[in-house]
Order: C-alpha cells, then structure tokens, then sequence
C-alpha cells in the first residue's frame, strides 16, 4: 500500500478538508470568566432525550472550563460571522471584549448574540477520544429563531452557501 494512503494525522486532516461543516461556537462559564472555541464537529445524536454532541482538544484553553462545567452554550454562526468565528479559532485572542456581543443566559453560560440559533445543554458525558474529549449534552434551552444562512467551514476557510 503506497505510504500516501496510510492513516496519519495529516491523512485525516485532507480528507475532512473536503467535508463541509457547519460552524459553531461552545461557550461555558470558566473560574475566571466565559470560555469558548469554534467548533465543526457538533452532531445532533439523538431526539429523545434531546442530546448533541462535539469534541474539544485537551490542550486547548477552553478545555479545563469544559472540564469542570456542569452546562454549556451552543450557538449556529451565520454567515455574516466569519470574524466571530475566526476570533473564537484564534489562540489567545480576547474572545469575549469587543466587537464580540454576549449577556448571560440560562444556567450562567453565556449567550453569544446574533446567531442563527442557540442552545443550552447539561454535560451528561465526557468521553476520551484521542487528544480530545467527546463531549454528550442534553439540550436544556434554546432558540432557533435568528436569521439569516449558516457560515461552513470547508477546504480549511469559511465559507458561504452558493445562491
């Protein structure tokens, strides 16, 4: 089998390239004030009881917040969020000082505004996979209202649904 076809970290990482995915921001309420990080794995896993699921590297900064959390935020980007989501992809950025707009919501965790869609979920598991956490929450709150279309992540850049 030639080495090219191997699985290594760069393997998976070409292959989900080519996966579009939606965009999305985990918030949690840290020790020392909001936490959170963009995320493309966010999966719905089940209806009944309503659970959703994503993963988070265990070296991340938000990672000890998720951690030690009873309840996290889940927030559906729009397209006209680019910037949000690529302040809350950014290490060391002050993800919660301005431009960013956010007030406190159910349980504590904070809401980030202008989203397509929001939620509120209790941790019901975190489960070691790799250098990560996958992470099951039962939806608690939410509001699907906001409008506009998702921002993707596709080819490793935001991207926009074609007209």
């Amino acid at each position: 089998m030639p080495s090219d076809l191997l699985a290594t970290p760069d393997l998976l990482r070409s292959v989900f390239r080519r996966h579009a995915a939606g965009v999305a921001v985990i918030t949690a309420r840290g020790d020392t004030g909001p936490v959170g990080f963009t995320a493309t794995s966010l999966a719905s896993v089940s209806a009944e009881p309503p659970l959703l699921s994503f993963g988070v590297g265990t070296g991340s900064s938000s990672w000890p917040a998720i951690a030690a959390t009873d309840h996290v935020g889940v927030h559906i980007l729009g397209e006209h969020q680019q910037d949000l989501a690529a302040t809350f992809a950014r290490n060391g950025a002050d993800r919660f000082g301005p431009p960013t707009v956010w007030r406190e919501g159910p349980e504590g965790v904070p809401l980030l505004d202008g989203v397509l869609a929001w939620l509120v979920a209790r941790v019901v598991a975190r489960v070691p996979a790799g250098d990560h956490r996958l992470v099951l929450a039962e939806v608690l709150h939410g509001d699907p209202t906001g409008t506009g279309r998702p921002l993707l992540y596709h080819q490793g850049r935001f991207q926009r649904l074609p007209d």
